[in-house]
């Protein structure tokens, strides 16, 4: 029985590397595209290229559930079309430690994508958006393709791009709104570095340029250095570098927090958070719907008609996240539930085909 699941085992894992394989070259080739398509003097085709390296274990991590689906679906394929399964069912062995046996190499999936979604792409990610922006931002006070906004308070702050780790700031433009939002000044800092004082910091811009609106009168000042109180740390600033989607599970929570405190809304961060702590989950439920298919409806299919059917529930799949995750965010109920919502869906769906087939 043990060479019995190592052969399954063996024979599902292959297939989700092929798969895994196929869809990462394939979204390689089309990002390549893509930034090959942003680049001009500043931005090479060499920094295209390095950007799509630096952010390919975002992409791995994005397709790995699906690469689980299509590779635990197109592995039992192959050992139904072999007549294997049904060998080792009249042989008296039970689907259900078929299942257990494919599951197997799906729980290493799920141990790969938490530690690439936590430890590995994040940073990799931070690190590509941060050149890409610093290289594309130039001088200006806003550039309106790079860059992002927040509101601290009553001043709103755009920041062209933030240096790996956050420490650094580039293009710091700040906006001070009296309680009637009547713009009080405004200031651009060509840069900011992050200094440590005790227990806090502070950060230090330096070639300021503000201007002061009081009276009905413009004045304007200019500094090599100032000071800037704020509390914004480091941690929460890289954080901003990418989306959402693509930031660790520990800094999507304490970016969400900080928005709440801050009574901002953090709605999209907490989405963010929970859909990345459950993508194991989702990888699991999809592996589990792909092999009741196979012991269901697809038994006598052939390997085409195994790869449009995972491609259709890959895409089903999907859509019904996409409609969820903007109708929480529209209609203000819990995050939680648009994600679990899908999950639990193909979860159920898989475990009654697989009761139908016992």
């Amino acid at each position: 029985m043990i060479q019995l699941d190592r052969h399954i085992r063996n024979t599902v894992l292959l297939s989700m590397l092929v798969v895994i394989a196929l869809i990462t070259s394939l979204d390689l080739i089309f990002s390549l595209l893509d930034q090959i398509a942003d680049t001009d003097g500043n931005y090479t085709m060499a920094n295209a290229v390095s950007f799509v390296l630096f952010t390919m274990p975002t992409s791995i991590y994005e397709l790995l559930p699906f690469a689980a689906l299509g590779g635990a679906l197109i592995g039992l394929g192959i050992l139904a079309s072999n007549n294997e399964l049904v060998v080792m069912q009249s042989a008296g062995v039970r689907v259900s430690r078929i299942v257990i046996a494919v599951l197997k190499p799906t729980l290493f999936v799920m141990l790969v994508s938490l530690l690439l979604g936590e430890y590995v792409s994040p940073p990799l990610e931070q690190l590509a958006q941060s050149n890409k922006a610093i290289q594309q931002s130039g001088t200006a006070s806003i550039n309106p393709e790079q860059g992002t906004w927040q509101r601290i308070g009553e001043e709103f702050i755009h920041i062209n791009a933030i240096a790996p780790g956050g420490r650094e700031l580039f293009g710091v433009s700040r906006y001070q709104l009296a309680d009637d939002r009547r713009l009080l000044s405004a200031s651009f800092a060509e840069y900011a570095s992050y200094r440590e004082l005790g227990d806090g910091g502070y950060w230090q811009l330096n070639n300021v340029d503000e201007s002061i609106f009081a009276g009905g009168a413009i004045s304007t000042q200019n500094y090599l250095k100032e000071d800037w109180q704020v509390e914004l740390s480091p941690e929460l600033l890289s954080v901003l570098l990418v989306e959402p989607d693509e930031q660790s599970i520990s800094g999507l929570y304490r970016f969400a927090e900080y928005l709440e405190a801050e009574g901002l809304d953090s709605d999209t961060y907490y989405l963010a958070f929970w859909k990345k702590l459950f993508q194991p989950l989702a990888t699991l439920a999809l592996v589990v719907l792909a092999i009741s298919f196979v012991f269901g409806p697809l038994r006598e299919a052939t390997m085409g008609a195994r790869v449009f059917v995972a491609l259709g529930i890959g895409l089903v799949f999907t859509i019904l996240q996409r409609m969820m995750e903007p109708a929480s965010l529209l209609y203000g109920f819990n995050p939680l539930l648009a994600v679990l919502i899908p999950i639990l869906f193909c979860a159920c769906l898989g475990f009654f085909l697989l009761h139908k087939v016992r």
